[in-house]
């Protein structure tokens, strides 16, 4: 059996291939961005069951699938909400939320081996999954963050974020007034529960607002940097990967 993964972060896509072989299987392969796995299915023998990050660094996955006619059985592994993993569900798509549970692992590699062993791997719409991800009806984004200080809790409109950031393994929210206030949030879980017309993921450590950006200026390796209004601790840079879909969201 001939299984590859697709994902973005190294060390995940490692501690993923560690589990799977716990299991029994052997991973062939380990691929990191879209133009890498449309390069490699290209020149390789499609594999039988490929593990699908949707996120990666330069596009979303789906974009293998519009280049490469593919075949193969798909588990997906992602950070989505409930509400999104509609798409899955209505598709008969197996899926396994990040971090990934070693028992849902067993069980989704247990119904693909039936369904391999029957020769009943069905096809996928990855279309109408890509429009349901991206475009979900009536979706409900947060509007507020409560956040505990001592004995008393906060509440923090949604308007008043300049960004969230990543900082000794800790998620923060930083306000128009210059404070920062500690989440039990990660960056992976904000991006499924922020609107994203309103925010955007720059980098792995920041997520900004349109509306606070005051300035954009060339950066260098053909990278941007953010000028916020009064966050100083770092500078706030989009990833040369990101450049272009970024420029695409602010447009």
């Amino acid at each position: 059996m001939n299984i590859i993964i697709i994902e973005d972060e190294k060390p995940a896509a490692r501690l993923l291939q560690r589990k799977v072989e716990k299991l029994g299987l052997q991973v062939n392969t380990l691929l990191h961005s879209v133009e890498e796995s449309i390069t490699w299915f290209q020149n390789n023998q499609h594999p039988d069951l490929i593990f699908l990050d949707i996120q990666l660094s330069d596009g979303l996955s789906f974009e293998i699938f519009e280049t490469i006619d593919i075949k193969s059985a798909v588990i997906f592994t992602t950070a989505y909400d409930e509400y999104a993993l509609r798409a899955f569900k209505l598709n008969s798509i197996d899926y396994l939320l990040k971090p990934i549970d070693e028992d849902d692992l067993s069980i989704a590699i247990t119904k693909f081996k039936n369904q391999f062993q029957k020769s009943s791997v069905t096809a996928l719409d990855f279309e109408a999954i890509k429009k349901m991800l991206i475009n979900p009806i009536d979706r409900e984004y947060k509007k507020r963050f409560t956040i505990k200080m001592g004995q008393q809790l906060k509440m923090i409109p949604i308007e008043e974020v300049e960004c969230f950031f990543s900082e000794n393994k800790g998620t923060y929210l930083h306000t128009f007034d210059n404070r920062d206030y500690l989440l039990d949030n990660t960056l992976e879980q904000l991006e499924t529960e922020l609107d994203p017309k309103a925010f955007y993921r720059v980098s792995r450590k920041f997520i900004i607002p349109l509306k606070a950006i005051k300035e954009i200026q060339l950066y260098s390796n053909s990278r941007l940097k953010v000028i916020l209004p009064t966050y100083k601790d770092d500078e706030v840079i989009v990833s040369r990967e990101k450049v272009s879909d970024f420029k695409e969201w602010l447009s």
